[in-house]
């Protein structure tokens, strides 16, 4: 059996951010009931038992969690590499400087646009200057700096003034991530998905760009996949190589994996080395057996797994289907639509996009 290699640790779904595309759950009050600092720490040991080498610290805002210096020294103790994911939003520089004594490996904070009115409107705060400040800041701490930015209708056509953006801030490494839509994107797919205009002058920007900063930036451009042939291979297939950890202790083999009607698996029950060798969850999709036609017979079967199991279970109400970007899924209708309303449908006629409401979390003592 594979073993995983990375760990998404998401300590709490806590965020300041109201971002529209939030790929957390659409229930997010039922995750309040988060892991103690005690907990996290066994996690991480365990993880790294198992064959874990890095670990994500993410979210919501890891910030928010009090612990997360506590947190990141354990990681650190057990010779993880630690990337901290952030919008930036509480790194201070009295905790940026705690966070590098710690042990901290890697920071990457969230952009929304590269204008600070945009970026404050699509987040639903006033935070772009912060997230500069913070990349400085980063910097000047020297640390290694990505960036990522999830770009959709409201954003892609200012994919080179990211791009400069970027280039300014000495960033070594820029994620462009089209939208995944799931979650609340999905929900906000027909305000978010863009047009097939806008993602060939993406294109042009990301080329013309890659050979400019060859030598000084890593540029990551990932199309939507209602625009793709083929489905991606959902965490290089389900798994094996990545798990998730979310706020309350249940264990997932993506992120978003809390869509699908699976049993549950949480480390207040069970060991992470159960979850991971024999939980149902994990076992449900492992390898190929599961497959229905046509990816049973399709030479890609190895490639891409069947696509994305959370995909085909929100476009066709059952997870063991063929995801339907894949050109010979027989639900690729579903996809069809959704482009030609994104290439058809008027800007006045396009819905408002629903922006993320955000409870409190009910904290545990550590």
């Amino acid at each position: 059996m594979d073993r995983p290699f990375g760990l998404l640790a998401e300590l709490t779904y806590a965020c300041p951010l109201h971002c529209p595309y939030c790929s957390n759950p659409l229930n997010l009050a039922d995750y309040g009931e988060e892991l103690t600092t005690a907990e996290w720490l066994r996690v991480l040991a365990e993880a790294k038992e198992l064959g874990v080498l890095q670990v994500h610290l993410s979210g919501g805002e890891p910030l928010q969690r009090r612990d997360l210096v506590e947190i990141v020294r354990g990681a650190g103790e057990l010779g993880l590499y630690t990337n901290l994911i952030t919008s930036a939003i509480g790194f201070s520089p009295r905790r940026a400087e705690q966070l590098r004594a710690a042990g901290l490996d890697h920071v990457q904070i969230s952009v929304q646009a590269a204008e600070s009115a945009l970026s404050d409107r699509i987040a639903g705060l006033p935070s772009f200057e912060r997230k500069v400040a913070a990349a400085r800041l980063t910097k000047k701490l020297g640390w290694p700096l990505t960036l990522n930015v999830v770009l959709h209708r409201g954003n892609i056509d200012g994919i080179a003034r990211i791009l400069d953006l970027a280039e300014e801030l000495a960033a070594d490494r820029i994620e462009l991530a089209n939208t995944q839509y799931y979650g609340w994107a999905l929900r906000n797919r027909g305000a978010l998905l863009p047009s097939r205009a806008q993602l060939e002058r993406a294109e042009t920007a990301v080329r013309t760009a890659r050979e400019r900063l060859k030598e000084r930036m890593e540029i990551i451009y990932v199309i939507p996949d209602y625009y793709s042939r083929y489905p991606k291979p959902c965490m290089d297939g389900w798994g094996r190589r990545q798990l998730t950890v979310v706020p309350n202790g249940d264990v997932l083999p993506c992120p978003t994996a809390h869509t699908l009607p699976l049993p549950r698996a949480g480390v207040r029950e069970h060991s992470l080395a159960w979850i991971w060798e024999r939980s149902p969850l994990f076992r449900r999709f492992r390898g190929t057996d599961w497959m229905p036609d046509p990816c049973r017979g399709c030479d890609r079967r190895e490639l891409d797994f069947g696509g994305c199991r959370c995909q085909a279970f929100q476009l066709t109400g059952d997870a063991g289907r063929t995801d339907p970007v894949c050109h010979l899924s027989p639900d690729h209708g579903v996809v069809i639509e959704a482009v030609r309303a994104a290439n058809g449908t008027s800007s006045a006629g396009r819905p408002e996009a629903v922006f993320v409401p955000r409870p409190h979390p009910r904290r545990s003592a550590g």
